[in-house]
């Protein structure tokens, strides 16, 4: 019969159809679907040319049954497609939060030293004989223990830590020397040990 030839041909052309992404897939959908209408109606035109009521019934049939299976089998690429397009993104995930955090730098001898000469001086000024050394003592200490402080505070840097949860459920914080323009629920990717917007 001329019909199963022209129905075998419909099958395998939407049998071939591939979706690259979801843009491509409704595209190619909608092709698909405009291909099994154009050949639903070549078929039923070749029913037509049957020689019996009986068999150009069933031939409708056919036909229609062929339709709508076409149809079924592109609508599942369509969704197959749409499907493997979200989980092909490896690394994507989002930002859970985005937390500012000050961290202390780093002191050196310098900061003590200048510190404790000034606590020093400082102390020196304070009582007389015994008492001034001890002054003088405690007033060193004190000082080099406050210059560390102040140059740690001076040298002290922002950090920008921001949480992110990835597709596959694994969560991780990165860190930033500047503010990388993330906000909670941007669409990030990982890339080289770091995240960039996707």
């Amino acid at each position: 019969m001329k019909i199963h030839f022209a129905l075998i041909v419909a099958s395998t052309f939407l049998a071939g159809s591939a979706f690259a992404s979801d843009t491509a897939s409704k595209a190619s959908y909608d092709a698909a679907k405009k291909a099994a209408s154009s050949r639903y109606a070549e078929d039923r035109k070749l029913c037509a040319d049957e020689s019996t009521s009986s068999i150009r019934m069933q031939c409708l049939r056919d036909a229609k049954t062929e339709y709508e299976t076409a149809l079924a089998k592109a609508r599942k690429e369509q969704a197959s497609a749409s499907t493997s397009s979200d989980k092909a993104c490896t690394g994507c995930g989002k930002v859970l939060s985005v937390k500012v955090v000050e961290k202390e730098g780093e002191s050196s001898p310098v900061g003590m030293v200048a510190g404790g000469v000034a606590g020093a001086l400082l102390g020196n000024q304070i009582g007389s004989g015994t008492g001034r050394s001890v002054a003088t003592v405690a007033g060193a200490a004190g000082g080099a223990y406050a210059g560390h402080k102040i140059e740690q505070k001076i040298k002290s840097v922002k950090k920008w830590q921001v949480a992110v949860r990835f597709d596959n459920g694994e969560e991780k914080t990165f860190s930033f020397d500047k503010d990388p323009g993330f906000t909670a629920g941007t669409a990030v990717k990982a890339s080289n040990g770091s995240i960039t917007r996707r």
